[in-house]
This record gives C-alpha cells, structure tokens and sequence, in this order.
C-alpha cells in the first residue's frame, strides 16, 4: 500500500472520530432531562429555581363533576426562556423545557374572601421539551417539534405518556398557530 494512501485514510479517520465526537457531544449538550433515546425525565427543583410563566385554573363543574384538567395549573420554563421568546420573534429556542404542574384545588372562608381557592396536592406534571431538529423521530413521545412527557404524582419517575399524538396532543391543537403552547396565559413572554 502507497503511504500516501494510507496518510490520506488516516486523516479520514480521525476527521470521521472528530465528528462523531462532536455530534455525540451535541446529543449531550441538548438537555440534561434526555437520554440518548428520546426518554425525558421531570427536572427536580423548577419550582425552586425556574421561571413562573403563569397559571391557569380548571374548576371543577357547577354538579361537582371534575373536568379534564381540573385544578391548580402553574407552568414554569427553564431559565432564560422568556428572554429567549422575546428576543427570537415569539419562538421558543431548541431545548426549551416547560413544565406544567397541576395541583387539586382546596377551598376555605378566609378574611380575602368568603370562598377562597388555593392549589393543594399535586396531581401530575406535564413536561415539553423543544426539539427543533427531529433528534428522536422514532420516540412516540417526540413530534411537531416537541417531546412531550406526562408524569403522575404516584410516580414522577415514570412518563406515563406512551404516544404523544395519543396522550397529549389533543388538549394542544386550538395552541397549533403559537407552537402548541397557549402562550396567551403567560404574561412572562410579553
């Protein structure tokens, strides 16, 4: 063999282990709540140290049925994304976390007001991850530029989600126009 050849397959090589290092290194870097199939974990301590996007509340009917969603709804994002959103014409930046925790609803007469509501026991936590890129299109729980996960308060551990498209997508379809994010509630993001 030519030792010019076997220079120039050498140089290919170690162009080819650079790459590859750098693009693992990016599959790294993208979110610490990954893993290297699409799996999303609940990030510990967001109450603590996030930013509070806003609040919903989802009452409970007048014939004391509860409704999908019902409760408390707080929605917090990763540090720096309403900086982001503003800056970047309305858009979330790749690798955007939000997270939706939803709490039971308590009542009690306080000097505030006869009938006062105030969030109690968690129920579960909602989770969305922006993938601009399409990294994990073979996980259901990855697509329309988003990993979605649902964790229940019985076990935060777990995502519960199975299928995105299935088990989270149909609450989001009226957001489609804003990124399947009802950002109208987020006073943080204006």
């Amino acid at each position: 063999m030519n030792f010019k050849y076997l220079k120039f397959a050498l140089i290919i090589f170690l162009l080819f282990l650079f790459l590859s290092d750098v693009n693992a290194e990016d599959d790294k870097s993208f979110s610490p709540y990954v893993d290297s199939e699409g799996g999303i974990s609940l990030p510990e301590d967001f109450r603590e140290k996030w930013e509070f996007l806003g609040a919903w509340v989802v009452p409970e009917l007048p014939d004391g049925k509860k409704t999908d969603g019902y409760g408390f709804h707080d929605v917090f994002a990763s540090p720096g994304t309403a900086e982001a959103y503003k800056n970047g014409n309305d858009k979330f930046k790749d690798g955007t976390v939000l997270i939706k925790e939803i709490r039971s609803i308590k009542s009690g007469a306080y000097t505030t007001g006869p009938e006062v509501l105030y969030a109690s026991d968690k129920i579960l936590w909602f989770v969305m991850i922006k993938d601009q890129q399409g990294r994990f299109a073979k996980n259901a729980n990855w697509g329309d530029g988003w990993g979605w996960a649902l964790f229940m308060a019985d076990d935060p551990s777990k995502n519960a989600s199975t299928d995105y498209k299935k088990d989270c997508l149909g609450c989001h379809i009226p957001a489609k126009k804003t990124g399947w994010v009802y950002t109208e509630a987020y006073p943080t993001l204006k």
